[in-house]
């Protein structure tokens, strides 16, 4: 087993300087421009492909750290460099994630590569859960599948909402309802591959925040895929309603287990948006002068930068740990990848609030990433559970009670 280390590796620091110049050089310089366009920046995702970032490869080489931390690593530089262009680059992941949690080694290999494709012919993947009526409580899900004996043939209806890459992907992974009256229990995930009739994407979403990733609806209106389609298998899912219509304990839901295994990585995004601004108002505040001397001389600007690098700090050893655990397949007892989630992301909106108020106006205006920042910071305390829901997994995982 992987022991625990702030000490990085050798492949661990490489994977950092190797990220960190790709968003130093490629990322930033574009981030303004393609927030402004609140377009998916495909000549930047194309750059990513070429040198092996935005590649299965490359995930699976991150992910196979056995300590847990390249990808916590790799995605703390992307968002320093840029948040919306990090969600255009790992959205697919999310897909991804679907996949590895519910489907077979046959489906892994099958579908995996296709939310990636290769440098010239770029692939993306969507993982749908949200829907316009269930956001957090994913056991109010409205989209179906009802299965089509005589063809085979899975049946899905509904409309999901809030969707990295929805509509536009590739590989849609959705995650539907098969039998209504097991509630979240009675979920499955299907994959929905290209050019399938059916499905179509809704509203195109216009945000506060990381502009650079596509985000809409998903619509399905008797949107038929084969039984293959079936993340996990017909005979996977029958065995797993059989057994919660005993009352026996299921597995992990659909959702659920994607969510468990990306929540570290969300924090690590925040985190990276939370080192830029610290990183970008400690510079400021040692060159700007006021009454003759810098500003960062001065006892409120000093000690806000330092309570900035303290949350920072303490962020990353959060992220660190969850993935670690996770991992090493330590449980989370204590709601541990929650906690990474909540610490890091309420740290990136108050970090970057603070950057603008060093700042004072320059801070405010557009031209200024740290105002770019602080609108990103915003979406992690809301997407892959709001902070009261990973409040309320802690809470829950402390106590041993079902606190509602």
């Amino acid at each position: 087993m992987a022991e625990f280390s702030m000490e990085l590796n050798e492949d661990q620091r490489t994977l950092q300087e190797w990220v960190h110049g790709f968003s130093e050089n490629v990322i930033r310089p574009a981030a303004h421009e393609w927030d402004e366009r609140e377009e998916t920046p495909w000549p930047i995702i194309e750059e990513a492909a070429k040198i092996g970032i935005y590649s299965i490869d490359f995930l699976a080489s991150a992910f196979g750290d056995p300590t847990g931390l390249s990808m916590m690593i790799a995605l703390e530089e992307l968002a320093w460099g840029d948040a919306g262009i990090c969600m255009a680059l790992m959205g697919s992941s999310l897909a991804v994630a679907g996949i590895m949690s519910n489907g077979t080694p046959e489906q892994q290999i099958e579908w995996i590569p296709q939310c990636y494709g290769t440098p010239g012919d770029l692939k993306l993947g969507a993982f749908g859960v949200s829907e316009p009526d269930a956001g957090s409580d994913v056991s109010a899900l409205r989209t179906r599948a009802v299965y089509d004996e005589a063809k085979d043939e899975w049946v899905l209806n509904g409309t999901k909402t809030w969707i990295t890459n929805g509509g536009i992907a590739n590989t849609h992974v959705i995650v539907a309802s098969v039998d209504p009256e097991l509630g979240s229990r009675g979920h499955a995930s299907f994959i929905v591959p290209e050019g399938t009739p059916g499905i179509r994407m809704g509203q195109k979403f216009q945000k506060m925040g990381i502009r650079a990733s596509h985000t809409a609806e998903v619509i399905l209106d008797d949107c038929r895929v084969p039984g293959k389609c079936l993340l996990g298998g017909k005979e996977k899912l029958d065995e797993r309603l059989a057994r919660v219509r005993e009352g026996k304990r299921a597995q992990s839901q659909a959702a659920m287990a994607t969510f468990e295994a990306t929540r570290p990585a969300v924090g690590a995004q925040a985190l990276g948006i939370a080192r830029a601004a610290y990183e970008w108002a400690l510079d400021y505040a040692k060159e700007r002068k006021q009454f003759g001397r810098a500003i960062i001389e001065n006892q409120a600007i000093a000690f806000k930068l330092s309570d900035m690098k303290v949350r920072v700090d303490a962020s990353r050893l959060l992220v660190w740990r969850a993935s670690w655990m996770a991992a090493t397949r330590k449980p989370f007892l204590n709601g541990e990848g929650s906690m990474s989630k909540l610490y890091a992301s309420e740290t990136a909106v108050d970090v970057t609030n603070d950057a603008i108020q060093i700042l004072g106006g320059y801070g405010y205006v557009r031209e200024n990433p740290v105002e770019r920042w602080h609108r990103d910071s915003k979406i992690y305390t809301i997407f892959e559970g709001t902070s009261e829901i990973q409040r309320l997994v802690i809470a829950r995982s402390i106590s041993g009670i079902h606190i509602k």
